[in-house]
């Protein structure tokens, strides 16, 4: 006893003084001026420093490199003592609280230290053992550290997502969550998918405005997992709106690929974006951030602005990397450059790097150069010779997928017997999307190429009939309507609508009832894009929305309608349907971009429905100037688009609602896109008058002439005779699968019997018919449609 009593003060003593010795170290470590005073320190006190005194030394060193941009990592990973405080560090680890030892991971990696370093493998493993104990915000920096190390996919960060699942509820911290959510997005259900929005929703309103970064987080979990979630979307953009001043390029930049990516558009932050960008112009002469602002800016660029940008990148452009180089060409591809000499530099130093491309960027670079109608024999012989090395060792579907689709795009596309087996092999594993990019590239070669001999041709064919195959057992085992969609999202090209839409069309009709207001919009633009009327799929959409119209966001309601315009379908409870897209669009309007305002109405005017309100926030000088300026940051062929809808929305509403005293100020344009195919007067006893403004489209409908004394001047015509309009009907008037007129064709018809025409309409199918394979029998027919007589 007396022993122990004469101990226990020694240990009193330094269990007493250890913490002031302790804290007096990390006081001389806060005082340090550069890395050589904190390893001056280490290198004098390695046998007695703490765990506590090393997670200290570690912060501090990190803390110089971030104020010299890391300018010194190198310098630092080199030193001698930077070694002994990874062996402190090493031996230290159990001793670390949480914080320290996941922050001591956080600089190892900052320091681009590898991953199979000893102290780094030490620092995860001890790490997994604490990880049910570790706080969330502990938690949240392991997974931005394990997503650095590219263990998206490792049971690891699977734990960490239970762990966020379990405890969902309790978390109030948005920042952390928020680091989790894009750690672990690769992971996660739709289930939990739509947890993590709400819980997002929810602690959003404790987001101070200033938390930027939190805000990119949201976005960019959102693109990680493909959801385009509005209400998310808008309140990030609020922010990134409100703290302008404080974006850089950089963040500019990632903003932009992110909302590129989700396809949502914002005006006004493109707006601002474009402003701030061009002022940015003359500060940049290193070459990696003038790529990255060419490549952000040239896009939206105006045609001075891109001037600038071209000449300036062609003085620098001997300067550029391989990635450099790849980055400027897409973006003159995306920019629809016609500058030849600064294609040729690019193109150039891209040709120096060829053989240090991987499979990915090979078909970005045969992308660029086709879209740019780049003409180089040396550049694509090699590129041929590269995506044929590379086709023939890959295993990887999606790598073959790329390599075949590059290979397709070659002048000239050909694929042997080698690359075809490659494809045969691969089958089992592919998914609906890489169906159709094989089909879409064997359909290519065997248009284009004519060198082949016919026993490959005759394998070409038979592959088609094996993806054709392959694609509708995956159709017919599909028994989710969410992951369908995912696979079908890109879907596109004749292949698809020839071989698998019909098939496409039942296996939705087969999984409509899990059509709900998370989907419908989607749902509603691929029937959109096939133009198959499916009238139960329609009412589907049409009940849903009517049921769920609380939960779905206004910015979806043009893509629900759309299908029904286009396709000239009214469902069951159509009024009581369009009613109530409008009544929840009106409390909208002021959020949605002027040009999609005009698609909506557009859409609305097509179903001959025309709401007053929307139509009078449209044909207004305040929005018409602030759709003015909002079409100079929009690419042309949309801008394009935009006139047209604007221009038929007009004469819609002054031909079917003069009430609305709406003006017209579109005679010119109608004047060019409202022809007939052919126009003539006959009186009341149903013969010809002569009639000016034949306008006859050639090898369609024959040129008919009449003889007449009577000449018809202008619109007055004599008692009882009627003006005849007759159009021909090309088969992109009618939806694919049945012989009913669409949208535009049945509103056109609508217009000009309103303008006081008998129109006749001429479908392709009765004039390309047998039936009417000569010209006495065409004449017979049309003798009929127009005068009601039999044969002459």
């Amino acid at each position: 006893m007396l022993r122990l009593r004469a101990i226990c003060p020694f240990f009193w003593r330094v269990f007493q003084f250890r913490p002031s010795n302790c804290e007096l170290l990390i006081s001389q470590m806060n005082k340090c001026t550069d890395e050589e005073q904190i390893f001056d320190i280490i290198e004098r006190n390695k046998a007695t420093l703490s765990e506590k005194q090393v997670g200290c030394a570690f912060d501090i060193l990190w803390q110089f490199q971030k104020k010299t941009s890391l300018k010194n990592v190198e310098y630092v990973k080199d030193h001698p003592q930077f070694l002994t405080l990874r062996n402190l560090a090493t031996d230290k680890i159990e001793l670390m609280n949480d914080d320290t030892l996941v922050n001591v991971l956080y600089i190892m990696q900052q320091l681009a230290v590898e991953a199979h370093d000893p102290l780094v493998e030490a620092l995860v493993s001890e790490a997994w053992r604490r990880l049910e104990r570790f706080d969330i915000n502990v938690l949240s920096k392991f997974s931005s550290c394990l997503a650095d190390q590219r263990l998206c996919f490792s049971p690891l960060m699977g734990k960490i997502a239970d762990i966020v699942n379990r405890n969902l509820e309790t978390i109030q911290d948005l920042r952390c969550l928020s680091v989790l959510m894009v750690s672990t997005s690769p992971l996660i259900s739709q289930h939990f998918r739509e947890r993590l929005v709400k819980k997002t929703e929810l602690l959003f309103n404790t987001l101070d405005s200033s938390q930027v970064n939190t805000s990119r987080r949201i976005v960019q979990f959102l693109q990680n997992v493909k959801y385009s979630y509005y209400p998310l979307l808008e309140r990030c953009n609020k922010v990134f709106l409100s703290n302008v001043s404080h974006l850089d390029l950089e963040y500019i930049s990632k903003i932009l690929v992110l909302y590129q990516s989700l396809r949502f558009h914002n005006f006004e932050f493109i707006r601002m974006a474009t402003t701030k960008l061009t002022a940015m112009i003359p500060l940049y002469d290193d070459p990696a951030s003038f790529v990255k602002l060419f490549v952000a800016l040239g896009p939206m660029a105006g045609p001075e602005e891109r001037e600038q940008l071209k000449s300036t990148m062609l003085l620098m452009s001997e300067e550029l990397t391989k990635q450099q180089a790849l980055a400027v060409l897409e973006a003159m591809e995306e920019m629809e450059s016609e500058n030849l000499h600064l294609i040729k530099r690019i193109v150039s130093i891209v040709h120096k790097h060829l053989d240090d491309c991987k499979p990915l960027e090979l078909f970005r670079i045969t992308r660029a150069l086709t879209f740019l109608r780049f003409q180089s024999k040396d550049i694509f012989v090699r590129l041929r010779e590269l995506l044929l090395s590379y086709l023939k060792v890959s295993v990887i579907t999606a790598e073959i997928s790329v390599l075949v689709s590059a290979i397709s795009m070659l002048p000239s596309p050909h694929l042997d017997e080698v690359g075809t087996s490659r494809i045969e092999a691969v089958l089992p594993q592919c998914d609906l999307n890489d169906l159709n990019s094989f089909a879409t590239s064997v359909l290519r070669w065997i248009q284009y190429d004519r060198t082949y001999s016919s026993s490959i041709a005759g394998k070409q064919l038979k592959l088609l009939q094996k993806l054709d195959h392959c694609g509708r057992q995956r159709l017919q085992e599909s028994n989710n309507l969410d992951l369908l969609w995912e696979k079908l999202k890109y879907s596109k090209g004749d292949w698809f609508v020839e071989s698998l839409l019909e098939e496409t069309i039942a296996t939705f009709q087969r999984l409509m009832n899990e059509i709900n207001y998370t989907n419908v919009a989607e749902i509603a633009t691929f029937i959109s894009r096939s133009s198959y009327l499916s009238t139960s799929l329609l009412d589907r959409i049409a009940s849903v929305v009517l049921q769920q119209i609380e939960k779905i966001h206004p910015f979806s309601i043009l893509g629900i309608i759309l299908p029904f315009s286009i396709l000239n379908y009214d469902p069951p409870q159509r009024d009581e349907f369009l009613g109530t897209c409008i009544q929840h669009l009106n409390s909208h309007l002021s959020i949605l971009d002027p040009f999609k305002l005009v698609f909506l109405s557009f859409s609305l005017a097509t179903l001959g429905c025309f709401p007053e309100d929307l139509l009078k926030t449209i044909f207004n000088i305040k929005f018409l100037s602030k759709l003015d300026s909002q079409l100079e940051f929009l690419p042309s062929p949309l801008t394009k688009r935009v006139h047209l809808r604007l221009m038929e929305l007009n004469r819609a509403v002054c031909l079917e609602c003069p009430e609305f005293q709406i003006p017209w100020f579109h005679d010119r344009f109608c004047q060019q896109h409202y022809n007939k195919d052919f126009e003539c007067v006959l009186d009341k006893r149903k013969k010809p008058l002569p009639y000016g403004n034949h306008n006859i489209i050639s090898g369609k409908v024959p040129e008919v002439h009449w003889k007449s004394n009577t000449q018809i001047d202008g619109s007055r015509l004599p008692p009882g005779s009627e003006r005849i309009a007759l159009e021909f009907l090309y088969s992109r008037a009618f939806c694919r699968n049945i012989p009913h007129l669409k949208g535009v064709s049945a509103m056109k018809k609508r217009h000009l019997e309103i303008l006081g025409y008998h129109v006749i309409q001429i479908p392709h199918f009765e004039w390309n018919s047998m039936a009417l394979s000569t010209k006495d029998a065409q004449m017979d027919y049309l003798r009929e449609r127009i005068f009601g007589e039999g044969k002459s």
